[in-house]
């Protein structure tokens, strides 16, 4: 994982631009990469051409020697900055080797001859679909002066897009390298591609999961007494998601997993284990880079999941971490941590930082990239306030919903906390393949519905039940805590009491004309905002967050499945009184 700065459609005229300019816009654009390098502390590069220029600051997790960046084809007339990994290159590097010379062994190279194949019929959506992986890139074909600038389907990987005063056309993978430089920026929407013929975003990436009725008649893989009547229903995504873990076990170098103590983190860890004794990537018996896995878990001291992730880890047999902050500690990296997720959002905000001071952990002790369980609520219903969703249409519509929205919260915060180290995560549970798996599921499966004996059944049954036999019992089947809160219940009470305290009533009386743009609905966004504007002043870096009310990390409409959450704005998951153990 890396970033990349490019600059595009550098002179509106018909002539080549002009050297003295050509330039002066190199240097803009190398400093703005400069402001992105946290990213890629291992190699700079940079490509300077007649309406285009590439900056790339490379973290080495593949090929460390040889596949630095811009990458450049084997006529030397593409060119290419990319950010993430392709897990399936070594398949497309062999179904391509006849028609194209490899000058690297990178992951990443593979997307030049898929863009000569399909360059003549314009179909980059037959294209991108043939990548596995998570990804950003900025592509050039000097011989044609067009660009390709695509994301993953998700939005795993950041990618951010602007334009100055003069209309040049830029892209980043931090919104921090293109503020100050572009009057206009937004972020590059996920799922979708630019191709600059066209001159239009086009979203490659559509399943037929999206609509309910794809998915109402799968197969069911328990009865309304929760009895398994279909246990291939469970194998399917026991293995679907060990294939996407093994996938991502690719890597060059030390990597290790974090470890929370809650289910899905304690799955992928556990899985991980079972790949980990040889190196995946050459699968060779060669030993991993580590002989043992290596684990790592952050907390306040004594927190629910430290005791948790110690637990999941003596069971598993990692080498385990765990990594204790202080309030303090924590308030202080408060504007470093901004800085980095570049958001005021309170979840994002409430969770990475604890997330940032592990990384600087991690990444202090060799690790370069750890894989993580992000993505399994939006796939499952793991968040409580789903116990309330009154039907199965209402929740396979609020999952498609925060999986259009996972870029802008989770993704975010997990990408951007642990890149402030230089430290890539890798999120299985978001692989393609897999999403296709737990997306066509039967809604009915993943609901906590209310058996026939009058329990009702916990979030994610069907993935506990797929991987029951990993894992200690009371980590199978504990109830969901999300990060900030499991990180120590007093880090989210002591930030509503210090915010409470530092903004005043009269400032926040004056919220709307302080901030017309998203004004602030609590002091505590109040102050994340405050500093926020500060480091990012401009309107568009404003208009570029997420703003959406929301209870226990719902969205806006799943407010309508409860009366009680109408004037509720609480994203702590302690907020669904009669589902959380501790509710407020």
């Amino acid at each position: 994982m890396c970033g990349f700065v490019g600059a595009f459609d550098l002179n509106s005229g018909s002539q080549p631009i002009a050297e003295g300019l050509k330039e002066e816009l190199r240097a803009q654009v190398l400093e703005m990469s400069k402001r992105i390098r946290h990213r890629g502390p291992d190699w700079s590069g940079v490509y300077t051409g007649n309406n285009a220029i590439l900056s790339h600051e490379r973290l080495s997790i593949v090929d460390p020697l040889s596949g630095k960046q811009p990458l450049v084809s084997d006529d030397e007339k593409i060119i290419l900055a990319a950010n993430g990994e392709i897990y399936n290159h070594k398949e497309i590097r062999a179904k391509l080797a006849e028609t194209y010379k490899f000058r690297t062994g990178s992951d990443c190279e593979v997307i030049i001859p898929l863009y000569k194949k399909y360059r003549e019929s314009g179909d980059f959506t037959k294209m991108i679909e043939e990548l596995s992986g998570i990804f950003a890139f900025a592509l050039y074909d000097s011989e044609n002066d067009t660009y390709l600038i695509a994301r993953d389907e998700i939005g795993v990987i950041p990618l951010y897009q602007g334009w100055d005063k003069e209309d040049r056309y830029y892209v980043a993978s931090e919104l921090k390298a293109l503020e100050g430089e572009c009057v206009t920026l937004e972020e590059f929407p996920n799922g979708s591609y630019l191709w600059s013929r066209d001159k239009k975003i086009t979203r490659w990436y559509k399943r037929e999961w999206e609509d309910y009725t794809s998915v109402k008649a799968a197969p069911r893989a328990t009865n309304e007494k929760g009895e398994i009547i279909n246990p291939s229903v469970i194998e399917k995504v026991r293995n679907g998601l060990e294939s996407a873990v093994k996938a991502q076990l690719m890597s060059d170098v030390p990597y290790g997993v974090l470890l929370s103590g809650g289910l899905d983190s304690s799955i992928i860890a556990a899985v991980t284990q079972k790949y980990s004794k040889k190196r995946i990537e050459t699968d060779s018996k060669e030993s991993a880079w580590w002989p043992q896995l290596h684990s790592f878990a952050v907390g306040l001291e004594g927190s629910p999941d430290l005791v948790a992730a110690k637990k999941a880890a003596d069971y598993i047999g990692t080498v385990h971490h765990e990594v204790h902050f202080t309030i303090q500690e924590a308030l202080d990296a408060l504007p470093d941590v901004i800085y980095h997720i570049e958001t005021y959002d309170i979840t994002t905000v409430r969770a990475s930082t604890p997330m940032y001071l592990l990384a600087r952990v991690i990444k202090s002790m060799g690790i370069k990239m750890v894989l993580s369980g992000e993505g399994s609520d939006e796939l499952f219903g793991g968040y409580l306030y789903f116990h309330k969703a009154p039907d199965a249409q209402e929740f396979h519509e609020e999952l498609v919903r925060k999986m259009s929205k996972l870029h802008l919260y989770d993704c975010l915060r997990a990408n951007k906390s642990l890149m402030a180290w230089g430290v890539e995560g890798r999120v299985p549970f978001l692989d393609k393949d897999f999403i296709d798996i737990a997306m066509g599921l039967n809604p009915s499966d993943k609901m906590s519905i209310r058996l026939s004996d009058g329990k009702q059944r916990i979030e994610k049954w069907i993935l506990r039940k797929a991987f029951e036999d990993l894992l200690p019992e009371d980590i199978a089947w504990r109830q969901k805590e999300q990060f900030s809160d499991g990180v120590g219940y007093n880090w989210i009470d002591t930030l509503k009491k210090i915010t409470e305290e530092k903004v005043s009533d009269a400032e926040f009386a004056r919220r709307e004309s302080r901030f017309p743009v998203n004004p602030p609905k609590t002091k505590e966004e109040y102050y994340y905002r405050e500093i926020y504007s500060r480091l990012f002043p401009s309107d568009s870096a404003a208009k570029a967050v997420p703003h959406e009310a929301g209870v226990a990390c719902s969205t806006a409409k799943a407010l309508e499945w409860d009366a009680a959450w109408k004037n509720m704005d609480e994203p702590s998951g302690r907020a669904i009184a009669g589902v959380h153990d501790d509710a407020y």
